[in-house]
């Protein structure tokens, strides 16, 4: 009886064993597809953390606009910062609207990570109960979307985004707009 018990239990060991290394060998910025992609973003009314006004995402309709969630606590969101930064520095008076969503993490961390890291070119938002990433499907952070003038899921970017990829996104979306062709 009791080799039967060892076999099982070895069975069972063995089965974990081998999903551990398959998930381990597997790279996480491969769930960056999004389901999204090409649907309507789904609508937010979040509050701006440092000011009384609220931005709502139907309000942004005719604007790109570029949607990042980060933490304080997050250490690739700290090397894309400087990224995010030079980018809303650019295309921010071409009428793109950029905005930081705080994810998973309170006010008080992120006024002190933004402070630490030089500021913000544009409003963080507080999404509280995570309820904004949860119907964008942040699977953590950092995460970055792209949304068409039409209010489409034009992109997302899973980790830290390079300039290249913000720039690619960006123009490919004001070209849209330009020629008024934006795909549905």
């Amino acid at each position: 009886m009791n080799w039967k018990r060892a076999a099982i239990g070895m069975a069972g060991a063995g089965a974990i064993i081998a999903l551990f290394a398959f998930g381990m060998k597997q790279d996480p910025r491969d769930i960056g597809a999004s389901p999204l992609k090409g649907r309507t973003a789904p609508d937010f009314a979040l509050k701006v953390m440092d000011g009384p006004d609220s931005v709502r995402l139907a309000d942004l309709r005719g604007k790109v606009v570029v949607l990042n969630f980060y933490a304080s606590w997050c250490l690739e969101c700290r090397d894309e910062h400087a990224v995010l930064q030079e980018a809303a520095a650019a295309y921010v008076p071409k009428g793109v609207q950029f905005f930081g969503v705080l994810y998973n993490d309170n006010p008080e961390n992120g006024r002190s990570y933004l402070q630490e890291m030089g500021g913000q070119a544009y409003p963080t938002l507080l999404d509280p109960r995570t309820r904004t990433a949860i119907d964008y499907g942040v699977y953590g952070v950092p995460e970055t979307f792209f949304i068409s003038p039409d209010g489409h899921v034009a992109s997302k970017k899973v980790g830290p985004i390079t300039p290249a990829e913000i720039d690619t996104a960006i123009r490919q979306l004001m070209a849209q707009v330009q020629t008024g062709s934006v795909p549905r």
